[in-house]
């Protein structure tokens, strides 16, 4: 299958997500004046952030041949900085819109001393604006928002567009792992990706924790919330080809 970056400018039924702009919001916080100040070599807006568009690895300082992953949604930014500090030989790139997460996520790895991550406030659905084709490695999504009321389905992370989109960022053999609280975005999302084609589902699961993964999971802010509400945790593991 050819893999044809698809433009969503030519689509009548999709426009851009617009974001506020950082540099002149009327009220900044330390939050946000820490992404254009304290912050700003490794944490970067709206934008900044299309600038560095095939050059991700070089500002981390590894070579082309080193893995570049990408995490979508920090949260509280605990798995960001796990897998910064467990895998020094791999860079990370998390992208988050909520200035608070998106600082804390960077503060939490460079102070931990990971010197190979680098945060961007970003809409997902434009990332394509940041990467080139088969500019990273796996694609970490945990417990994004599900949409599940109201209805809007077409916003979930994994939607038609978003795999697609996804698929001609990675390299070949790049994998994509998908972690929700929600059932019903969790099989609309698993049947998306295997209507689509562009991955291969490698394992899936409707009960992390009694799966054969729970023993090597690292559990997350939101993760940790379910587990104690006794929630089962919806797992995929894909695979591009």
């Amino acid at each position: 299958m050819t893999k044809i970056l698809p433009d969503p400018l030519q689509k009548k039924d999709f426009q851009r997500p617009n974001i506020n702009n950082t540099q002149t919001l009327k009220r900044p916080n330390e939050y946000t004046q820490a992404l254009t100040g304290l912050y700003s070599e490794i944490a970067f807006d709206e934008q900044r952030a299309p600038g560095n568009k095939g050059q991700w690895r070089s500002l981390i300082g590894l070579s082309p041949d080193h893995p570049l992953d990408l995490e979508i949604g920090l949260g509280n930014g605990l798995h960001f900085a796990h897998r910064a500090k467990q895998y020094p030989q791999r860079g990370i790139v998390g992208i988050e819109l909520k200035y608070k997460p998106l600082i804390q996520s960077i503060r939490r790895a460079y102070l931990g001393g990971a010197k190979n991550a680098l945060a961007a406030r970003y809409h997902a659905f434009n990332i394509d604006l940041l990467f080139e084709e088969g500019e990273i490695n796996d694609v970490f999504i945990h417990f994004p928002d599900p949409w599940t009321s109201p209805r809007k389905p077409d916003n979930r992370i994994l939607n038609p567009r978003m795999i697609q989109i996804l698929s001609f960022l990675q390299k070949p053999n790049s994998t994509l792992f998908f972690k929700t609280d929600s059932k019903e975005a969790f099989e609309w999302s698993v049947q998306n990706i295997k209507n689509t084609q562009f991955f291969t589902v490698e394992y899936l699961t409707s009960d992390l924790h009694k799966s054969p993964f729970a023993e090597n999971n690292f559990i997350t802010q939101f993760e940790n919330i379910f587990i104690r509400k006794g929630l089962p945790i919806y797992f995929l593991m894909a695979k591009k080809p």
